[in-house]
């Protein structure tokens, strides 16, 4: 049947999988290093070249355009030289794509703060926390770290793993790198302190651009998950419908919130990021108390919303032969 040999889902499962069993090794030298080392002299650059608030805000418009159009070229141009080699273009292709998937590394992260509690060792659980997320962790109580890592995982879904995988269905692993860049410079950017407010707006606008669609999507499909930790359907899209806009961000609320209804806990709350204490609306019903489990089923729903993403692409290819 010929639908099974279309290379782009093809290559797209293999890097999946490549994902779920080797994740992000420490050996290897991961593109987003090099997007970020790109971001990180570019704001440099823009503080020395700009004296007004306006000149750097600009400045980060132009950073955007760079990134995404630097990101989208290199695998577009690595790709198009191999493409006559066809080994060699489908091995470069995984590869590509497989950088852009996050998933065994947010399973990895996230569940080293849950070992850390599970051994009664608050300190070293606040320091795992730090790695992957941008609020002060230094004085966390338990409960607010099982909330931040709860919280992270579940919009890392959206941007980790559905997104990149979304764009990669739409535009293969050019496109795909290019939300990488977008995303990262958000995460390097995108704050609304003193510091990034002004460089980091247009970032962090675009991010809100990119991710509209696929942070819809992923709570659709964590919801869709919600089975699998004990959670009810329709009760989990209530939630989510219910809560989509209690976060500062456009998207976030939507993978919260469908975690949040899918385990049946309140997320959300005062967070500290830079010594500024920023408040945030809760998300959820506090029906069950959140606890250090939740870390693992917030894994669960993950692995749930990208095992029915590829699903749901499939069908739709087949479906798609067959209908011409």
């Amino acid at each position: 049947m010929e639908i099974l040999f279309h290379m782009n889902i093809i290559d797209l499962i293999l890097a999946v999988l490549l994902d779920l069993l080797i994740g992000d090794p420490y050996w290897f030298k991961h593109p987003v290093i090099y997007i970020g080392k790109l971001i990180s002299k570019l704001d440099k650059l823009g503080r020395k070249l700009c004296y007004t608030d306006k000149q750097i805000k600009v400045f980060g418009g132009i950073i955007v355009i760079i990134v995404a159009f630097s990101s989208f070229l290199v695998p577009f141009l690595i790709l198009k030289i191999s493409k006559n080699v066809f080994w060699l273009y489908h091995i470069l292709n995984i590869i590509l794509l497989w950088t852009t998937i996050a998933a065994k590394c947010l399973h990895s992260e996230g569940i080293k703060v849950y070992d850390s509690l599970a051994k009664n060792d608050i300190i070293d659980a606040r320091v795992k926390l730090s790695y992957i997320v941008g609020r002060d962790t230094k004085n966390l109580s338990e409960y607010e770290i099982v909330r931040a890592d709860v919280e992270t995982i579940a919009e890392n879904t959206a941007d980790g793993v559905i997104a990149p995988i979304l764009y990669a269905i739409l535009g293969g692993a050019p496109l795909a790198m290019m939300y990488k860049g977008i995303n990262t410079m958000d995460s390097m950017l995108g704050y609304m302190n003193e510091k990034y407010k002004y460089i980091g707006f247009f970032p962090a606008k675009t991010d809100d651009v990119f991710n509209y669609v696929p942070a819809r999507i992923t709570g659709f499909l964590i919801c869709l998950a919600s089975p699998l930790v004990r959670g009810n359907i329709l009760e989990s899209i209530k939630v989510m419908i219910r809560d989509r806009k209690n976060h500062k961000s456009p998207n976030c609320a939507y993978p919260e919130g469908a975690a949040a209804g899918a385990m049946r806990v309140q997320l959300g709350g005062t967070n500290v990021y830079f010594g500024e204490k920023m408040y945030k609306p809760t998300i959820g019903n506090k029906i069950n108390d959140l606890r250090k489990e939740h870390i693992a089923d917030t894994i669960q729903l993950m692995y749930g919303a990208m095992f029915y993403l590829i699903i749901i692409n499939v069908i739709y290819e087949i479906v798609k032969y067959f209908w011409r």
